[in-house]
């Protein structure tokens, strides 16, 4: 094998993966047909799930100093994230070029094979790997690996290699984009409904703007490149009224509202994260973000099958969690997509709209869906709110030191929280301590149920049967931060909730060598 894991694609999603696997100690290679980075930037800023994310990896610090708001959009319609709470603040103006080099340092930094001016050609697999094409200026190659991950964006080779289906709506509209300098423009920070169509304006930071225009009636155009600045400006200006030709381009790009997901995330030892797995209109900024969390999700849970330690199926709750997140995705960024492209025979619904979410419980439902606070994984149901929900961040006492759940999640294990100082419980969990760090603590702040506990209707199977009766006394957190266990409240014991998600115990395991020793 040249390596366990190939990853096709070093944008956000595949930058990311490769930084977990290499947390976890696997060998991976990441391959990417650009020479260089180009500097453009589709993705726009963190979603606090992001932030949480970045945190636990201890990686927020590399972005520097991060403005961070409550203000959002719905469709268009303002939208006020302080109603999820004071910690549930987005950073809205980090440039995807950031985030991607940020992401590189670290994954190189943990040993990752970055190898850029690789173009992925074509994939052949079999029950034990997958051999890939890759062509260099050098002339082609194949690769061996275990697995192969196609991060590549929405119009991925390895999907259409692999043979994956990708049903979904075609685009109907076309917009533009460009990041200007040289001029003032007027901020429409959530996206503003015109006469003709839709406009966007957000400055981004050094006297650059980044404008958006959508002009109804527009159809998607075939195009071999970016479109000429010109267009975009002409547009702006019928929209608006102002000239905005003089500005320069740092770079203009176009996208549209196509809508469509993969009717699988994993294809034997093929999968897809990111946008190679879902394409939508990136409204709200929800795209990177949740191709992100796509790569944390896997990213342990593929260490494990590697390694030999995970449960037969670990890799298939990648596709059954994360299926779900994107089409929720998908139906949220479609409904977006009508408010905001939609013309004068949507305004009622708009109008509508803005009235509901003056309501608190309506503006915080819509604002836990675009920020993804209220994914809840199943991990086997109980009656403590916190199970398959993301724990809080969490300020801890553990003997003479000073920590927090988001610290201890830094080495990309899972954690055990004892928060009760229960010998008995430690016992029970230390078989599995070549996995699971094992921490007694004591929380600074009562550990109550969050506002992204709360369950989405279709979730209602995975949802809570009642609050927990008592004080949470200890938490199994997954190495991606969500509560797979809690006590009181699960239905599963502690180390049946250790089996299902790390494997069997130690113990066990050095049996099973044994058995096969014996066989062999």
């Amino acid at each position: 094998m040249d390596a366990s894991v190939v990853v096709v694609g070093a944008g956000p999603a595949g930058l990311m993966l490769a930084g977990e696997l290499r947390l976890a100690g696997i060998d991976v290679i990441v391959l990417e047909r650009l020479v260089r980075r180009t500097g453009e930037s589709r993705g726009l800023g963190f979603t606090v799930r992001t932030l949480e994310t970045f945190d636990q990896r201890g990686l927020l610090p590399r972005f520097g100093d991060l403005h961070t708001g409550t203000e959002g959009h719905f469709g268009g319609i303002p939208l006020d994230f302080g109603v999820l709470g004071a910690g549930h603040r987005a950073a809205r103006t980090v440039p995807q070029s950031v985030t991607e080099t940020v992401l590189e340092s670290w994954a190189r930094e943990l040993g990752a094979d970055i190898r850029r001016g690789h173009t992925f050609l074509s994939l052949d697999q079999d029950e034990t790997s997958v051999a890939v094409r890759v062509g260099t200026d050098s002339g082609e190659q194949t690769l061996r690996a275990r697995y192969l991950v196609g991060t590549d964006g929405g119009r991925s080779s390895v999907r259409k290699a692999a043979g994956f289906d990708f049903p979904g709506t075609a685009a109907t509209t076309e917009l533009l984009l460009a990041d200007i300098r040289g001029v003032d423009v007027t901020p429409r920070m959530t996206g503003e409904v015109v006469s003709g169509g839709m406009v966007m304006a957000a400055p981004l930071g050094g006297g650059v703007h980044r404008v958006i225009v959508g002009e109804r009636g527009t159809p998607p155009r075939r195009r071999d490149g970016p479109p000429r600045y010109d267009e975009v400006a002409d547009t702006w200006k019928r929209l608006t009224g102002a000239d905005i030709s003089h500005a320069e381009p740092v770079w203009v790009s176009a996208f549209t509202d196509a809508t469509r997901q993969v009717t699988e995330y994993r294809r034997g030892r093929v999968l897809l994260a990111g946008d190679a797995a879902h394409i939508h209109l990136p409204a709200g900024g929800q795209g990177m973000n949740t191709s992100i969390q796509d790569s944390v999700n896997l990213g342990w849970k593929l260490a494990a099958v590697l390694r030999g330690t995970a449960p037969a199926g670990l890799l298939d709750t990648y596709h059954t969690e994360r299926h779900r997140v994107g089409r929720q995705l998908l139906a949220n960024t479609r409904a977006q997509s009508l408010l905001i492209l939609g013309g004068d025979e949507v305004q009622p619904l708009r109008d509508v709209l803005g009235e509901l979410l003056a309501y608190e419980d309506v503006a915080r439902h819509l604002a836990a869906k675009v920020s993804g606070v209220e994914i809840r994984y199943d991990v086997g149901g109980g009656r403590h709110p916190l199970l398959g929900a993301r724990l809080p961040a969490l300020r801890l006492t553990a003997g003479r030191r000073t920590t927090s759940s988001t610290a201890l999640l830094r080495s990309g294990r899972g954690v055990l929280l004892d928060l009760e100082d229960n010998r008995w419980l430690r016992r029970r969990a230390a078989p599995w301590r070549d996995r699971v760090d094992i921490v007694t603590a004591t929380p600074e702040e009562a550990l109550a149920a969050p506002e992204e506990a709360l369950a989405a209707p279709e979730q209602a199977s995975a949802a809570p049967e009642a609050p927990a009766a008592h004080p949470t006394s200890a938490v199994l957190l997954r190495p991606d931060g969500y509560v797979a266990w809690a006590a009181p409240g699960s239905h599963h014991d502690l180390p049946t909730a250790l089996d299902r998600w790390f494997g069997p115990a130690r113990t066990r395991l050095r049996d099973r060598s044994r058995t096969r020793s014996r066989e062999r």
